[in-house]
């Protein structure tokens, strides 16, 4: 039971482990957020203010191994997430003149209907941001309702939103197809290949991007299908050269 006196105003502020104060400084500048606070010397603190929410820095420990990326992290909690990447995508093109999405910083992609994205910081912190609706449970494996390469479907979008595993969900999409991809409909078909597609490109295995791609354009979709086979992708001009009009 709560003391009458305490009332439900309260702000937490993560304190995250900082390796690299000059590129944690340059890097959420150009994603636009505001220096707050800046000292480097006696002791390390960095704030940063973006929107209604904040992030402060301290000093890592010197076993801290950034490129281990399990230095922290936390979640940020927001009404769409889509505004918050694109703010961010943008900032990075600006500043970088790309979309930063391998290495330290980065940010990972962000498909239509997605409830979350990660921001890798410089120090190998992980602040993700989640939709507030997102479903509390997470069914690995995919959904029990499902069957066949949909529940395969369900299982690869698990591995790419929630654990941001590319290389488990590439293995889960090339299994199921070989499984359960001549029984399944044109539509999962298309969206697996266009999933494997666009995860061999994230993972430089450019070899395997025209095998699959030419197995997407062997399939004849309807306009529906069509569309959403594009919204299963976070960049629909990855799937330009293999997906029939």
């Amino acid at each position: 039971m709560l003391d009458e006196t305490v009332r439900p105003d309260e702000t937490v502020v993560p304190l995250l482990h900082c390796t690299a104060p000059e590129e944690t400084l340059e890097f959420w500048r150009a994603l636009g957020f505001t220096v707050t606070y800046e000292q480097k010397k006696p002791y390390l603190y960095l704030a940063f203010q973006w929107s209604g929410f904040a992030l402060h820095y301290g000093r890592a420990a010197a076993s801290v191994d950034p490129a281990r990326e399990e230095t922290g992290g936390c979640l940020v909690m927001v009404g769409s997430v889509a505004a918050y990447h694109a703010a961010f995508t943008e900032g990075m093109r600006r500043a970088y003149g790309k979309v930063l999405s391998t290495g330290l910083p980065r940010i990972t992609r962000h498909r239509p209907g997605a409830s979350r994205f990660t921001v890798m910081d410089p120090s190998g912190n992980s602040i993700i941001f989640i939709n507030r609706e997102e479903p509390e449970e997470v069914e690995y494996g995919g959904s029990k309702k499902l069957d066949g390469l949909a529940r395969v479907l369900d299982n690869a979008r698990i591995l790419r939103d929630f654990k941001n595993d590319d290389r488990a969900a590439y293995r889960a999409l090339d299994s199921g197809l070989r499984r359960h991809g001549e029984a399944a409909p044109a539509v999962e078909r298309a969206v697996a290949l266009a999933g494997l597609v666009e995860l061999a490109t994230a993972l430089g295995k450019n070899d395997q991007v025209p095998v699959w791609g030419a197995r997407l354009r062997e399939l004849v979709l309807t306009p529906e299908d069509h569309h959403r086979v594009e919204e299963s992708v976070a960049d629909p001009d990855l799937l330009a050269p293999w997906l029939r009009p």
